[in-house]
């Protein structure tokens, strides 16, 4: 393989010319004619008997060059780039110039590389960073959970449905007078105020009691995620089974004991405070870096290829795709329910993959400009630690992840960590902000 020329065309984008020898191209023909002849046939000749020159003469010369450049295209533009040491952002776009036995071939592979961007600030920037204070509210409400989580369900019969009792009940809906799909139920337990219904069906059982049947009117929302329903006007015919109340447990010592791991109230209320207190730290410090990496993704400058993007936008799905996997559903089911097409679901990640991307170019830029590096024996014990968490022993996870990948990745993280130490914290304006919300 002869790289010939590398031509900068335009922002982040390379033309690489190639030429492939007559010989090399000859001996990518011979193979290919050699994996595939016993699948030819030509008349007058059993299935695999015939010649290379039979076949070309029947077929035409080139019946194998197509196979025979695709068996040695990727190597060739592969090193090819390696050679230039350029560094792309997606798959090149191979183009076949000219092909010929006595000449070779000759391809021109048209690379979007990583774009060169520049930072204005990184260092000393402000953010505020307001720990939320725990209230006694919130500590109560942890309480009432632990409380609830030990409550006795018990059946009423002598009084009519209320807010927040759980009813037993069956019902089937009605648009128009014709059932419809999905609008059917036997014995669903439902709490009543708990908005598990569209509005309005939950708040027309209260007041009913056990054994009644009544029907329910109700209209679907404008945005509900079956089309057919949406914005409609429907009945539903209902019967209550049952009407089911929770009865709470004193809180006291001796339910704290048989609960947790505490022996008073006061103990389990000081631990509550502690971990909501934690909790409010982490959450402080959250938002102390969105805000941080907000102005990095602001101060970045340059040039950037929009397939970066709608790789990531790939990856995201791909994430969430996943995850509905996990639940047991896929993206179709999940794109009926919320009545988006595909285009509309992939569109939902393009703001979040646009700063993700952008983040990330500065962050390496910082690190560029700091010189910043990670050792090898940072890289194995952070893989070691990795392997760990996922039961992995460390040649495992060799196998799994990229080591240079995985050393980029450290090196970012520095400079996520740079920008952090040595921003500022500034609660003037945030202050502001609540002092106003409180008034």
């Amino acid at each position: 393989m002869n790289l010939k020329s590398v031509t900068n065309t335009e922002p982040n984008t390379h033309e690489l010319i190639l030429e492939i020898d007559a010989n090399k191209f000859e001996d990518a023909i011979e193979a290919v004619y050699k994996r595939e002849k016993s699948k030819i046939s030509i008349p007058g000749f059993r299935k695999g008997k015939a010649t290379r020159k039979m076949i070309e003469t029947h077929y035409g010369e080139g019946v194998f060059y197509e196979q025979a450049i695709n068996s040695i295209i990727n190597a060739e533009v592969g090193q090819a780039i390696m050679d230039t040491k350029l560094e792309l952002v997606a798959q090149p776009s191979i183009e076949i110039v000219s092909i010929d036995k006595k000449d070779g071939v000759t391809l021109k592979a048209t690379c979007i590389t990583k774009p060169e961007v520049t930072i204005k600030e990184y260092k000393g920037l402000k953010a505020p960073k307001l720990v939320k204070d725990v209230t006694d509210e919130q500590i109560n409400a942890q309480l009432q959970a632990l409380r609830n989580k030990g409550a006795r369900i018990i059946s009423v019969d002598d009084r009519p449905a209320q807010l927040h009792d759980e009813v037993i009940i069956d019902f089937e809906g009605f648009k128009d007078g014709v059932p419809f799909e999905g609008g059917k139920g036997e014995q669903f337990p439902l709490r009543l105020g708990s908005g598990q219904f569209i509005p309005g069906f939950e708040d027309q059982i209260i007041g009913r009691s056990t054994g009644e049947e009544f029907e329910i009117n109700v209209t679907f929302p404008e945005d509900y995620g079956m089309k057919d329903l949406a914005g409609q006007p429907t009945v539903f015919k209902v019967k209550i089974h049952e009407i089911n109340v929770q009865e709470l447990p004193e809180l006291d010592d001796e339910f704290v004991k048989d609960t947790t791991e505490f022996e008073t109230v006061e103990e389990l209320k000081a631990d509550i405070r502690k971990k909501l207190e934690e909790s409010a730290e982490r959450a402080a410090a959250v938002e102390f870096e969105n805000t941080l990496f907000d102005q990095i993704i602001e101060n970045v400058e340059g040039e950037i290829p929009e397939c970066m993007y709608e790789n990531r936008i790939n990856a995201l799905a791909s994430e969430f795709g996943y995850s509905l996997q996990q639940q047991g559903l896929n993206l179709d089911m999940y794109l009926q329910y919320t009545g988006m097409s595909e285009e509309e679901f992939r569109e939902s990640f393009a703001e979040r993959a646009q700063k993700e991307v952008i983040l990330r170019l500065g962050l390496e830029k910082i690190a560029e400009l700091e010189n910043i590096t990670v050792t090898d024996e940072e890289i194995e014990e952070g893989l070691t630690k990795l392997g760990e968490k996922n039961g992995m022993d460390l040649e495992t996870v060799k196998r799994y992840i990229s080591y240079d990948a995985y050393k980029t990745d450290l090196i970012v993280s520095k400079a996520a960590d740079l920008v952090k130490e040595t921003a500022v914290i500034d609660n003037t304006l945030a202050e502001k902000e609540e002092k106003a919300k409180e008034e």
